[in-house]
């Protein structure tokens, strides 16, 4: 017989996780009240406390990436058109 596995959404194992880091409940209340594994729970927990810090980054790096490039396009398209000028002005 096959065992049928629950999905949870991200919001629910977020929740979990952060009640487990709070440690005001103990796994064992955790995996009672929420129907989870504790090595599920364990294991959420984990997640949040070693990738949490990327929810703080600044996503401006990415902008900014963005924008520097939309910006050397500018720059290639200015010289490209200032270079064709010059040779036309020489004629």
């Amino acid at each position: 017989m096959s065992r049928i596995y629950k999905k949870h959404g991200s919001s629910f194992k977020c929740k979990v996780a952060l009640e487990a880091i709070k440690e005001r409940k103990t796994i064992a209340e955790l995996c009672q009240e929420y129907s989870v594994a504790a090595s599920q729970i364990s294991a959420w927990k984990k997640q949040i406390e070693e990738g949490g810090s990327k929810i703080f980054e600044s996503k401006q790096g990415d902008n900014h990436k963005a924008e520097i490039d939309r910006l050397h396009r500018v720059i290639g398209q200015l010289a490209a058109e200032r270079d064709f000028l010059e040779r036309v002005l020489k004629k």
